[in-house]
């Protein structure tokens, strides 16, 4: 999820998700690989001792920065639809749906606003960019970018209603997670209390686009290491761990808590609080082309973690526990990812503008145009109302399926590291498209 892990993140995407799927770190987030699985060569956890497994509890202590309890909400109900064809591969592909008129939606002026603010700085981008969900052509956005460019933010509402008709993508059913931009402790040198590196690039990491090799490769990419004559993958997070980056100059800085910056990679950008009460920030530069492992998942399975404690705080305690053991589990994750320091606006989502917090989500962009707004109605109402695409994420696969960013702060951290709603979600595009996709009768 800029996870985040978004990319060119990833990105960015969901802590929930730790809880219950495998990932790969959005929004600034890390982008997946066609490599999806972990690798043989990963070192695993120390075997648990004969016997039931023993769930982990959390000492009295722990708990601080708990995840937000979630504000229920009733979610606004699918519209029926035909089965998805079992060979859909995108938006266009999974059938689309003409929606309610924007004015019935509910939005609320301040969300319409922040929407507007988030869409305007995207305009650019969209319009260049080539749409993979099959649902619209760069000129469809020509009418309403040129409107946002002197449209009054006081009336955003109306401006959503002028150039936007609402689509349910598929069946419409949604499953929303959280990410947002980390602050963790670290220094630009290594010093006491400063030691777990933060690399940036190695020139030895090299991206090869198969498309250049196969025509049904097109749009995937591996990443690795020339060894010898031979193309091999890079080294996983056991071997970086290990010192395979060791003397090479490549560290930006250094985090001071290994758990936290372990969190930090799966955000994909983040903040450091350096000693001396200043800020450094760092984004996502590129990743090792390892297949992602969420390790909430692996606990949930062993019995070490119950679904209540394998929110992002929940697994963090447990990980500091025991840092020995800690560092064995976090070591199960292959993907590593290398930071590059930030110095204009920023987070930046994969569309390479900043993603803003309450108003930014990650979409899988062969089922959402990037730029579009996006309506959700869940079982959660913290994320209801108004978003707009500006983000991708490795787990942010398939039809409504969205990771929403929160800013940076405890606030934000709380209400992301528990995030997980479910519902519905319509798409706003732009009117000439719903001409083109559902004609008139």
């Amino acid at each position: 999820m800029i996870l985040t892990v978004g990319a060119p993140r990833a990105r960015a995407f969901g802590f929930a998700l730790l809880a219950a799927l495998p990932l790969l770190s959005g929004c600034a987030s890390v982008i997946p690989d066609t490599e999806g699985s972990r690798p043989a060569t990963t070192t695993p956890a120390p075997p648990r001792p004969a016997g039931a497994p023993r769930p982990y509890t959390p000492r009295p202590s722990e708990g601080a920065g708990a995840a937000a309890q979630p504000i229920p909400a009733t979610a606004r109900a699918v519209l029926p639809a035909p089965a998805v064809p079992v060979d859909a591969t995108t938006a266009a592909t999974s059938g689309v749906l003409a929606g309610p008129d924007f004015a019935t939606l509910g939005v609320t002026a301040e969300q319409a606003t922040a929407a507007l603010v988030a869409f305007r700085i995207s305009c650019p981008s969209v319009q260049r960019r080539t749409d993979t969900s099959g649902l619209t052509l760069g000129p469809d956005w020509t009418e309403s970018c040129t409107a946002a460019k002197s449209w009054k933010d006081s009336d955003a509402s109306a401006f959503f209603a002028s150039y936007f008709g609402t689509v349910q993508v598929g069946a419409g059913i949604a499953f929303v997670t959280g990410y947002y931009e980390p602050e963790i402790a670290g220094s630009r040198t290594k010093r006491p209390g400063y030691d777990v590196p933060i690399y940036r690039r190695p020139a030895d990491l090299v991206e090869v686009d198969l498309g250049e090799f196969a025509d049904d490769l097109k749009g995937r990419k591996i990443r690795g290491r020339v060894d010898g004559s031979n193309f091999t993958r890079y080294y996983d997070r056991t071997a970086i761990e290990s010192g395979a980056l060791d003397g090479r100059g490549l560290e930006i800085a250094y985090a001071a808590d290994a758990a936290e910056f372990f969190f930090l990679q799966v955000q994909g950008s983040g903040r450091l609080r350096l000693p001396d009460g200043g800020i450094m920030r760092i984004g996502y530069e590129t990743q090792n082309g390892r297949g992602y492992v969420g390790i909430g998942k692996l606990l949930l399975d062993r019995g070490e973690l119950q679904r209540g404690q394998a929110s992002m705080q929940g697994i963090l305690d447990y990980l500091r526990a025991d840092p020995v053991r800690g560092a064995a589990v976090m070591n199960e994750n292959p993907s590593w990812v290398f930071f590059r320091e930030l110095t204009g606006a920023g987070p930046l989502g994969a569309l390479g503008v900043p993603v803003t917090g309450r108003a930014s989500v990650a979409a899988d962009p062969k089922y959402v145009p990037l730029g579009a707004p996006i309506f959700l109605s869940l079982d959660r109402a913290e994320p209801n109302g108004l978003w707009i695409a500006q983000d991708t994420g490795g787990a942010i696969k398939g039809a409504n399926r969205f990771d929403s960013f929160w800013g940076a702060g405890d606030d934000a951290r709380a209400i992301a590291g528990g995030m997980s709603g479910r519902g519905s979600a319509l798409l706003l595009l732009p009117r000439a498209s719903i001409a083109r996709l559902i004609p008139a009768p």
